[in-house]
């Protein structure tokens, strides 16, 4: 029995544990990790050592080295550090990698050493440079806190949506804290920190003194604290060399241990199995580990999503591993194995030892139409590793031409974006690549790549004639189309021009294009309104009243019912108004005026060119069926039977309607007998039908 528990410690009363070794790492450090900068990731990830992170006993002349290994040691990366002296290391959740430096400047690199990104902690960080930091982890991403030369603490709980919090200050804090560490509560981030026997917890707002309760007396330092992945859990080391264990919230005590050992460790850390009720916090001296156990509580420990194992392995460049758990586990095409080759894919670009060529077919034959694949997104990936080429290559697989435009503008492909907006129909994009053009190209070039595309110059013209009428104009004096530049300067002579000398010569203008157009009916009739404006301006002179921008019609009319017959006749003549509308305009004036004695004078000065029904009909219309009379019996033959319908003369409309003999006419006239009063009307009528049908 003895054989099978010889590797098993005690831990507390009831548990124990056991170490051995997993496997062996593949890494040949050539200094002790005790001489660097060490940063692991959670959940088995990637390991950061910073070689050489200038310590006063080290060469100045030797540049620190950055390395990244697999969990297993194997080498994923190592480069030159270029920059600034680095403070501290972290991983973020995305396991990007976060280099603190004294200045207050965090460098992101990925897991292969490749550089992402840098940000700044603030001015205030940069001028009293950084004693510490910490990268720590919460629901909201990964944040970094840092501790100043001024001893104050700047924080941002997440640095993907970088929002910088300086902290309370400390009363009465004169040099740095023993130790602190970060806390998450109720969804903020807070710092606590010891100086000598005192704790004190800082949130946005305030720094209030906090005490564990439990606590051992006799304290008069903390030297270390670790909070538990979780953040539910707390642990301070004291210099009387007891270990206090307890929750994050500082309301509970879980435990308290004398480790009779009263140094200061090297590093604590909580630790614990998946699924299990133990916990227990690792403390590690120079050349000594203890393992601090508590059972009081059971936690479950949330595990690695599969999309977030599945992101680690695409990392890592486990591509076919991850279509086959991807496969295995039947995930949805586009949450699965379309994820992991727009990856790859992302990743192909970027081998610049295979030409444009090569790599876009590549991607493609591999690729195909998968659902949930972006083109453009890999596209945009060439770009940005400065493969422009290979991009144009990748896009042309792409089948959304939104998609293909934004990318195309962003390279400076503008005339290339244009022609795929046109392609797609879409109006909003090619109005979108056409404000870019105007923007990039000088005049000239943009209406020269406007003549090339027809459609893109009919949908800026439509743009110009509601935005920006000046440029319309120089489009038409490019392209010399005169038709359209007379009609600009027709609508700009209304539209712009206030005085009436501004006004005809706008009009001049659009008549010497008309000409220029051969349109000489256009340019005729843009004469004779030049005409007729300057007769309105001498009209209003001369009469007063308002005359300036009637219509030709109109003008007559307006003199007419002012009792300038005669101007009226003299305009109609100057401007060729035919008889027949001439006589429509005075007959309607006459009529609106009620001048029945002039509206009869007037219709016997010679034969009506438009006859004498439109007299019934307007007197009618003005409810005055005495004067329609008048004109009733002056009505042709072939409209005679309407005329005295209109008037109500019933009985004779019959009588002409059977001397005509007219079978509609007929219809008409009895259509319109009511009653007894035109009976007898009605079977004279059937008599003459009748009569009509026996011949």
């Amino acid at each position: 029995m003895d054989c099978y528990t010889a590797n098993w410690n005690p831990l507390g009363d009831s548990a124990f544990y056991r170490k051995y070794e997993l496997y062996s790492m593949d890494w040949d450090l050539k200094e002790e990790l005790r001489d660097c900068l060490v940063a692991a990731a959670p959940y088995g990830g990637p390991i950061a050592l910073l070689r050489n992170p200038w310590r006063k006993e080290k060469a100045a002349s030797v540049r620190p080295v950055l390395d990244i290994y697999s969990a297993s040691g194997m080498p994923l990366a190592s480069l030159l550090w270029k920059s600034g002296p680095v403070v501290s290391l972290g991983w973020s959740a995305e396991e990007e990698l976060l280099c603190v430096q004294e200045d207050g400047a965090v460098l992101v690199y990925g897991l292969h050493g490749d550089f992402r990104r840098h940000f700044s902690m603030g001015n205030e960080v940069l001028q009293n440079r950084v004693l510490d930091a910490r990268v720590f982890h919460t629901e909201f991403g990964s944040g970094v806190a840092i501790l100043t030369g001024a001893h104050r603490f700047t924080l941002s709980a997440n640095v993907g949506d970088l929002k910088l919090r300086r902290m309370p200050e400390v009363p009465g804090l004169q040099s740095a804290p023993s130790c602190w560490t970060v806390l998450c509560q109720d969804r903020v981030a807070h710092i606590l920190l010891a100086v000598g026997p005192d704790l004190y917890l800082l949130d946005h707002a305030a720094c209030s003194a906090v005490t564990l309760p439990g606590l051992a007396p006799g304290v008069s330092s903390f030297l270390q604290m670790a909070v538990s992945f979780t953040y539910r859990h707390l642990a301070l080391f004291t210099d009387t060399g007891y270990i206090w264990m307890g929750t994050a919230s500082l309301k509970e005590k879980l435990c308290e241990f004398n480790c009779n050992i009263r140094a200061a460790p090297k590093q604590m850390v909580w630790c614990s199995r998946p699924r299990s009720k133990e916990r227990a916090v690792v403390v590690a001296w120079e050349r000594r580990l203890m393992v601090v156990g508590d059972a009081s509580e059971s936690i479950q420990y949330k595990q690695l999503t599969i999309q977030v194992l599945l992101d680690r392995l695409v990392l890592r460049r486990l591509y076919p591993l991850a279509i086959q758990i991807c496969e295995y586990l039947r995930l949805p095409e586009v949450q699965g194995v379309s994820r992991i080759l727009a990856h790859w894919a992302c990743y192909k670009v970027q081998q610049k030892d295979v030409s444009d060529e090569d790599v876009a077919r590549a991607i493609n034959q591999k690729l195909g139409d998968t659902p949930g694949v972006s083109y453009s997104d890999i596209a945009a990936r060439a770009y940005g590793c400065g493969r422009t080429e290979l991009a144009i290559k990748l896009l042309e697989y792409e089948p959304r031409s939104g998609e293909q435009v934004p990318l195309l503008l962003k390279m400076k492909r503008s005339k290339l974006a244009l022609s795929k907006a046109i392609e797609s129909g879409d109006t909003d994009l090619v109005f979108t690549v056409l404000l870019h053009l105007k923007n990039e190209l000088n005049r000239g070039d943009f209406f020269m790549t406007l003549r090339n595309q027809p459609m893109a110059l009919s949908l800026y013209r439509q743009f110009c004639k509601h935005q920006e009428l000046e440029t319309l104009k120089d489009l038409y004096n490019q392209d010399d189309n005169h038709q359209e530049l007379g009609s600009f300067h027709i609508r700009a002579s209304y539209a712009a021009e206030e005085r009436i000398e501004g006004r005809v010569a706008a009009l001049q203008t659009a008549a010497d294009a008309f000409y220029k157009a051969k349109n000489e009916f256009a340019a005729k009739a843009t004469e004779d309104q030049m005409r007729l404006l300057r007769l309105q301006r001498r009209l209003e002179d001369e009469l007063g009243g308002q005359f300036l921008d009637l219509s030709l019609h109109d003008t007559v009319t307006t003199l007419i019912l002012g009792g300038h017959n005669k101007r009226a006749e003299q305009l109609a003549r100057d401007f060729r108004i035919p008889d027949k509308r001439l006589w429509w305009l005075k007959l309607t004036a006459l009529a609106d005026l009620e001048d029945w004695e002039e509206l009869e004078k007037f219709s016997k000065s010679k034969k009506s060119p438009i006859g004498y029904l439109p007299f019934v009909e307007i007197c009618i219309k003005q409810h005055n069926k005495y004067e329609a009379k008048k004109y009733a019996s002056r009505v042709g033959p072939e409209q005679k039977v309407k005329a005295l319908l209109l008037v109500g003369d019933v009985a004779q409309a019959a009588d002409v309607a059977i001397e005509h003999r007219n079978e509609a006419e007929l219809s008409l006239v009895l259509s319109h007998c009511t009653g007894a009063t035109d009976g007898a009307t009605a079977d004279k009528i059937q008599r003459a039908r009748a009569q009509a049908q026996k011949k």
